[in-house]
């Protein structure tokens, strides 16, 4: 064998050795995810997780997904396996998926267990940061091999945040509750990524040093704190009913200004890439609000 056929042998072994090479990342709780080959069959347990892969390129891989798993639109063709909160985990099992994405704090615990003791590979996605949405979309991409369309996804978001920053940072601070629910009477913290959204666009929660992620709060706690403007989420796109119910309460500030704004919940309490829209829209009414301010 001469030199260059040697080469090229050498080449082409290197290149199988590579392509045989596992794949591993390491997911949002610091855990190694590890598979022997790109993931083919894929089970999302959260409606963000879904949109991830979707952005990532891995959307036609996905072979069983929890309810209100709706984005992209192609999404809510994946057959069901239950809900974040309630999963069917016979259903998943019986998938045989060789990637299961999983929520922290949306999936039970002893259901996640549950799902490893059957021998299923987990990656758990619990993005605190709004940085930590891009390196999602990085490393599902890897373990798909799916590196290029999941860089070019992750580069357009950090671009649009970088965005974001440069334009509100030195806004005047305004304060602001976010309500996620209103019986119980729900809120989130500094913590929380809505609350990273509200610090980026310049908002002051009010209940942002709590010491839950998700707290419970009294309606007596919201007149005390007295925002400027008042943020409501709901279930679904359009305005709900309750968010208008704190117009009895004229010593409001929020009130006394019609501070009452509504983003739907799905482009902005969703970990994904539309994350960044919910973020643009909520940045504007916060910067309306502050149009409004009396001198």
């Amino acid at each position: 064998m001469n030199t260059h056929r040697l080469i090229v042998a050498l080449l082409c072994c290197l290149a199988v050795v590579a392509q045989a090479a596992p794949l591993t990342v390491t997911d949002d709780l610091g855990h190694s995810v590890t598979l022997a080959q790109p993931a083919q069959r894929i089970v999302s347990l959260a409606p963000h997780a879904t949109e991830i892969l979707y952005a990532a390129g891995l959307g036609t891989r996905i072979v069983g997904a929890v309810s209100y798993s709706d984005y992209p639109p192609q999404a809510r063709e994946i057959p069901r396996v239950g809900g974040y909160n309630n999963l069917d985990v016979e259903h998943i099992a019986a998938l045989a998926p060789d990637l299961v994405v999983g929520w922290r704090e949306g999936n039970h615990p002893a259901q996640l267990d549950t799902l490893r003791r059957l021998g299923l590979t987990l990656y758990i996605s619990d993005p605190h940061e709004l940085d930590a949405v891009a390196s999602t979309l990085e490393r599902l991409g890897q373990l798909g091999a799916t590196e290029q369309q999941a860089a070019a996804a992750a580069t357009a978001y950090r671009l649009r945040l970088a965005e974001l920053r440069a334009r509100y940072a030195r806004q005047p601070p305004i304060t602001v509750f976010y309500q996620v629910w209103n019986r119980p009477l729900m809120t989130v913290n500094d913590q929380h990524l809505i609350g990273k959204v509200l610090t980026l666009c310049g908002g002051r929660n009010v209940f942002g040093t709590l010491g839950t992620v998700t707290p419970t709060v009294s309606e007596e706690a919201v007149l005390q704190a007295a925002p400027e403007v008042i943020v409501a989420s709901g279930m679904g796109e359009s305005r709900p009913e309750w968010l208008d119910d704190w117009r009895r309460w004229q010593q409001l500030p929020a009130v006394r200004l019609d501070n009452l704004y509504f983003i739907p919940p799905d482009i902005l309490q969703r970990h994904g890439p539309r994350l960044l829209t919910g973020a643009a829209q909520l940045c504007a009414r916060l910067e309306e609000a502050r149009a409004r301010r009396q001198p």
